[in-house]
């Protein structure tokens, strides 16, 4: 039965579930271990879909030869025999063609012979001071230039008719796609300033300009303007200080930029291959700067996106170590439904030497899935070694360097972890996906003051939209309450019934249309906070106080009214997100022990005691049956952080707790111990 995309949730012969999967770039190791690491995949991790790359420069190596897909100038390149080895093993595949794939290749996975630098006729990606954009050395091309668009098209009709046409579900084991990298060259997180001011770039940013303002008369009384063309308009290249509204825009219509440059780039390529397959991406956080949340959220808009899903990535920090990390990985993880695709499981020399040992990245798979994810991935799972050197000219064998499944073939000590994981999915993840978090409201984005925001230097005085959705999280999780994060200007109702609290950035202009529905949500009694001046102006610059009159002369917090009864930390320095069945008396509380805590967790669950014994940076999920302990996963070894415990989780009177230090699962009422084999890390 064909693959399907529900808000979201991956559905597999017609039942919705968690997308367990795990990442084998098939190009890093020789054919002859392709069925042995495929195999340890599937038996010793559980998990019975991979993902792999099909990395431009590694089949395609020179631009008069074209593509080989079959191993007859390198027997790696043969993914065709890969794909149907696949499928004789009975595992499933998301074939990822790129066209740049980053994964630690050279140029990204890009052949070197579209570098602008080796040919003239390819237009460079251009910052807003006119310099090209690099990686690691070489000019990358800019996607709309075409020259390059005709090259990336060429590539992704191949990758099409030669390698997937005859391999996807239900003859082959293809059952989705994820097309780009992390926006389109890794550079989703990047400031707006960070591109495209290339030629074709600003071509679609003027073309932009004219659809939504019909004539430059309209777009003149907008802006304060007297331009005669389209082709007379610039971009914002700095921050400028504009007090006006009308000064404001220019940097809106950037962000509104951004966000449809990224879908008519989504949408070519997807269509490039066209494989009848579902689309996903893989986005990566926002960055870490003051302005980053905006910079992301003005680009990242999937409600435009039309038939392309919703997935991210990890590769942004240590979570249990750094709060800020895990509130951008929180976002990228509420932003809209979907799988985490990127979860870094098996490097520690390239990123952090904390994953080097299985509790951070178990940790983090576990925070994904309790802020909203439908799925995860273990990045990468199997070490490899002897691929070519123009593939990848930096990088030493093997790679990873800490995978879950060793370059040898056999099961390594993340194996367990990994494995509990995707057993308790497998059993449980369709009724986790049904649970509803307990949440103590929703924030709501209007993402053109996310295009101004991202611009400002903080104490603007401008309107905000990240700034305000990082406060508004920071107090939820004070308060132990999930949340919800919408758009606006893409919403059709907002129910008071379905979040009784909204938070929503305040700013000179708001849509008609959006005050109008928030104007209404207050009047039907939800209870209304707006973060910030209430607008006069409509989207046009006209006036419209429809949201001011309906709240009154000023703005005001929320009213109070019942709070959320959800899970609260009261001994131990953890975070936890609960879940609960709409129908059935389930719950999933999920317990992630930040890397300082010492001691038990213990939480209050609406008067009720639970208690969680986890290492330090460890994590638990804990399945609750009218309110007593079932199944669960408890971390209680962090072999990075020296830490050690007797793991063990308590609820409802009832208790496990393992009889030395050691991991402690149970799975289909089986308990398992996993030993310690404790070796500090660090």
């Amino acid at each position: 039965m064909p693959i399907e995309v529900r808000d979201g949730a991956t559905v597999l012969d017609g039942e919705p579930r968690m997308l367990v999967t795990a990442d084998y770039p098939y190009y890093r190791d020789h054919p002859s271990v392709w069925a042995d690491r495929v195999t340890a995949i599937r038996d010793e991790l559980g998990i019975t879909v991979i993902t792999c790359y099909i990395p431009w420069r590694h089949h395609q190596p020179a631009a008069e030869a074209a593509p080989d897909f079959t191993g007859a100038t390198h027997p790696s390149r043969d993914v065709v025999g890969f794909l149907s080895l696949c499928r004789s093993l009975g595992v499933r595949v998301i074939a990822k063609p790129g066209p740049f794939i980053h994964a630690e290749t050279d140029f990204g996975g890009l052949p070197d012979w579209v570098d602008p630098q080796a040919n003239a006729l390819i237009e460079p990606l251009l910052d807003a001071a006119g310099a090209p954009c690099l990686w690691a050395g070489r000019q990358l091309p800019a996607p709309l230039g075409a020259a390059f668009d005709a090259h990336v098209n060429r590539w992704l009709r191949a990758v099409g008719t030669q390698v997937l046409a005859g391999a996807r579900d239900p003859d082959g084991p293809v059952v989705m796609m994820q097309i780009a990298n992390e926006g389109v060259f890794t550079n989703g997180a990047l400031p707006l300033s960070a591109y495209d001011y290339s030629a074709s770039g600003l071509a679609f940013f003027r073309d932009g300009l004219a659809r939504r303002y019909g004539t430059t008369a309209e777009y003149n009384r907008l802006h304060g303007t007297a331009v005669r063309s389209w082709d007379e308009i610039e971009p914002p290249r700095e921050w400028t200080a504009p007090a006006r509204p009308q000064d404001q825009l220019a940097y809106a219509d950037w962000g509104r930029f951004h966000a449809e440059y990224l879908t008519e780039v989504y949408h070519r390529w997807a269509a490039a291959v066209d494989c009848p397959v579902p689309v996903v991406v893989n986005l990566n956080p926002p960055a870490g700067d003051h302005h980053s949340f905006d910079d992301w959220l003005a680009r990242v808009r999937p409600e435009m996106w039309d038939g392309i899903a919703y997935g991210f990535t990890n590769w942004m920090g240590v979570v249990s170590a750094d709060p800020d990390a895990q509130a951008r990985y929180v976002l990228a993880a509420k932003r809209a439904p979907g799988p985490n695709l990127e979860e870094n499981w098996g490097f520690s020399e390239l990123y952090d030497r904390a994953y080097a040992d299985a509790a951070t990245s178990f940790h983090q798979s576990l925070l994904a899935l309790a802020a909203g994810a439908t799925g995860f991935n273990v990045y990468t799972a199997a070490g490899t070694s002897g691929w070519p050197r123009e593939l990848d000219s930096v990088h030493a064998e093997p790679y990873p360097d800490c995978a879950p499944i060793g370059a040898d073939g056999t099961a390594g000590e993340k194996a367990p972890a990994v494995r509990a994981l995707a057993d308790f999915l497998a059993l449980h993840g369709a009724e986790f996906l049904e649970c509803v978090p307990v949440r103590g409201g929703a924030f709501g984005l209007y993402l053109p003051y996310a295009g101004i925001a991202a611009w400002a230097p903080p104490g603007s005085g401008g309107p905000e939209c990240g700034r305000a959705l990082r406060d508004f999280h920071d107090r939820m999780r004070a308060a132990g309450l999930d949340y919800r994060v919408l758009d606006l200007e893409s919403a059709h109702a907002l129910d008071p019934v379905s979040f009784p609290e909204l938070t929503v950035p305040g700013g000179p202009f708001m849509h008609r249309r959006v005050q109008r529905l928030l104007a209404g949500y207050a009047g039907s009694g939800g209870r209304l906070r707006v973060d910030g001046a209430l607008p006069g102006l409509d989207e046009e610059l006209r006036p419209c106080r429809i949201l001011a009159d309906a709240l009154g002369a000023a703005p005001s917090p929320a009213a109070d009214g019942p709070a959320p009864r959800g899970a609260r930390v009261v001994e131990g320095d953890a975070d936890v997100f609960l879940r609960v069945h709409p129908e059935r008396d389930v719950a999933y509380l999920t317990v992630l022990a930040m890397s300082g805590h010492e001691g038990p967790v213990r939480i209050d669950l609406d008067g009720r005691e639970v208690e969680v014994v986890t290492a330090r940076g460890g994590a638990a999920v804990l399945r609750l049956v009218a309110g007593a302990l079932d199944d669960f996963l408890v971390k209680g070894v962090n072999g990075h952080l020296g830490s050690a415990v007797a793991a063990g989780a308590r609820a409802g009177g009832v208790r496990h707790t393992a009889e030395a230090p050691a991991d402690l699962s149970r799975i289909g009422g089986a308990v398992i111990t996993e030993p310690c084999r404790l070796s500090p890390l660090g």
